[in-house]
């Protein structure tokens, strides 16, 4: 019921969308004709009726409204108005009427008035209605019901030929009041399956999101699987993930052709055998020459499985190999090319001394080199030579408990182009050590010392006064770091990230002097047992901060996060 008391039609716009007929109700007063007026559109009593009232239309009858952005007449899903016209019975009234008479004389079936169609009464009482171009149309919105039509002016609407009733194409309309048609009506996509729409939109969601929406439809699958949307990620394919159980019991490997649609170029493996990496480089389309990198972690691979891989594999170009025991050194020199430019070995325990000697001769053009070994020692830094010092750029020495200062003489000497460096775990190294990197390595950008508890506040000095060009620097777990080493710190105007955790020897006076380094955005803080909330409050001064990590600081309360919240509105505080 309408608030005046009328009873209410219904009409039953039908729309198709991905091959689902999905229908809507909208209700609006019969048997009333619709006009508009000043561009206004409303009901209007006829002559017949001056009372107005309302009839419930027949319960078998639809009308579709549709509408076409080229300016062409109001048509269906299809491109006709005749397979709007639901049930069968009112199809088939439809023909009769576009139809001539029994005697031969033509009855026109709709006559048009400033610019609206008006559709003949029918027997049953369903009354007049009108149809003009720029209905909106229904199938745009599936979600959820559509408003009531809104309808232009009299003068831009196109009035529907008998033709067009009769399900046929539509002429060009002529007059003052026609709008120019541009050709045949062009279908527009929804929105929902608008690839221009979702190329844009598919960005703002995660690498886990995308691989939930890629199983939404066809259509957004199509769009996610380009493989501009994947650049950066590696999958990480676990060994009972590479087999499909069978009914029978056997086993079948997985069809990897998703994964090749989206074109990643990395792979990491792990607790793979060498049976294993023949099967994925025999049904991996792109394993020949479209992987460039591959990554083996907790793997049972031996010299010979790491022979075929990267004889197979000619496109790998980077190589990890992480907790796999189980091939040697002399695997490293039967396989290893000189295509390769970076390597990450680690936790491997037959890696030694003639490891390091087969990566220096075999590999020329390596640029990036990591190396978790408990069992290098000095003598290994010496295997590097001139041919290397053109190429490596990034050394990462990670608990590599034998190397002393003698090693590092060895690699100063042997790599002096090295932007980035690590000795994170090597406890044996000291000031004398650090003292020879500043001095000879002055194009480093990264420096990483943290766990080497022999390093001083004497380190840093060397640090602050040779290395101009170095941006981030890393003191994780150096115990003998006190404020007066931080005073040095404060010089470098380069310095964009200082790692300071659990140094247990800073206090709220060291703070004061990093306050001068306006270009710092990444400080962390986290396990500094000496700071107070008053020392970390003097912070907000640093306004170019972008991260500031103070987990496990005992000065770090509820009310310092809301202050920096306040005043540092535009830093990442980690509590």
């Amino acid at each position: 019921m309408n608030p005046r008391g009328h009873k209410e039609g219904v009409c039953v716009c039908v729309w198709r969308c991905d091959d689902v007929d999905v229908s809507t109700r909208l209700l609006f007063p019969r048997p009333h004709r619709w006009q508009s007026k000043q561009g206004h559109i409303g009901p209007v009593a006829s002559a017949q009726d001056p009372e107005p009232h309302c009839q419930p239309l027949a319960p078998r009858t639809a009308i579709l409204l549709s509408w076409q952005d080229s300016g062409s007449p109001p048509l269906c899903a299809d491109g006709t108005l005749e397979a709007a016209l639901r049930p069968r019975g009112l199809r088939e009234r439809a023909r009769k009427m576009s139809s001539p008479g029994i005697d031969g004389d033509p009855k026109p079936p709709c006559l048009p008035r400033n610019g609206l169609v008006k559709l003949p009464g029918q027997p049953n009482g369903l009354g007049a209605a009108s149809i003009t171009k720029g209905t909106p149309a229904a199938k745009n919105r599936p979600c959820q019901p559509p408003p009531p039509p809104t309808l232009p002016p009299p003068s831009l609407a196109t009035p529907l030929s008998r033709v067009a009733l009769a399900g046929g194409p539509c002429p060009p309309a002529s007059g003052p009041a026609s709008g120019p048609v541009s050709g045949p009506p062009v279908e527009r996509p929804p929105l929902a399956t608008d690839e221009k729409i979702l190329n844009g939109l598919f960005w703002y969601f995660s690498a886990c999101e995308k691989c939930i929406l890629a199983q939404v439809c066809k259509a957004w699958r199509r769009v996610l699987y380009q493989p501009k949307f994947w650049a950066g990620l590696t999958p990480v394919l676990h060994a009972k993930e590479l087999y499909n159980v069978l009914p029978g019991g056997e086993k079948e490997f997985v069809n990897l052709q998703g994964f090749a649609a989206r074109g990643f170029e990395g792979f990491c493996l792990v607790g793979v055998s060498d049976l294993d990496i023949c099967e994925f480089i025999d049904n991996y389309s792109l394993s020949k020459k479209g992987v460039k990198a591959m990554s083996l972690k907790r793997s049972t691979i031996t010299d010979a499985g790491l022979e075929v891989m990267l004889e197979q594999m000619q496109g790998v170009v980077r190589l990890e190999l992480s907790g796999c025991n189980d091939f040697t050194e002399a695997g490293l020199w039967s396989s290893l090319s000189a295509r390769i430019t970076s390597l990450s070995v680690s936790d491997c325990i037959n890696v030694a001394d003639d490891a390091i000697a087969a990566i220096s001769q075999l590999l020329p053009n390596l640029a990036e080199l990591s190396l978790q070994a408990y069992h290098v020692t000095d003598t290994a830094l010496a295997y590097f030579t001139a041919r290397q010092g053109h190429s490596t750029h990034t050394l990462r020495l990670l608990s590599c408990w034998e190397i002393t200062n003698h090693g590092v003489v060895n690699v100063v000497h042997s790599l002096p182009n090295l932007t980035s460096l690590s000795l994170s775990g090597c406890s044996k190294v000291t000031d004398d050590g650090v003292e020879l990197v500043a001095e000879n390595l002055r194009k480093l950008r990264s420096l990483d010392l943290s766990w080497c508890p022999r390093i001083t506040d004497m380190a840093l000095e060397y640090v602050a006064c040779d290395l101009h060009r170095l941006e981030e620097l890393v003191l994780d777990r150096c115990v003998r770091i006190t404020d007066t080493g931080l005073s040095y710190l404060s010089t470098m105007s380069s310095l964009r990230s200082l790692y300071l955790r659990w140094c247990c020897q800073v206090q709220d006076f060291g703070l004061k002097h990093l306050l001068a380094m306006r270009n710092l955005r990444l400080l962390s803080l986290a396990g500094c047992p000496l700071l107070t909330t008053t020392g970390l409050s003097g912070l907000v001064q640093l306004q170019e901060l972008e991260e500031l990590e103070l987990t496990n600081c005992p000065g770090a309360t509820p009310e310092l996060f809301k202050y920096f919240s306040q005043h540092l509105p535009r830093c990442l505080v980690i509590e």
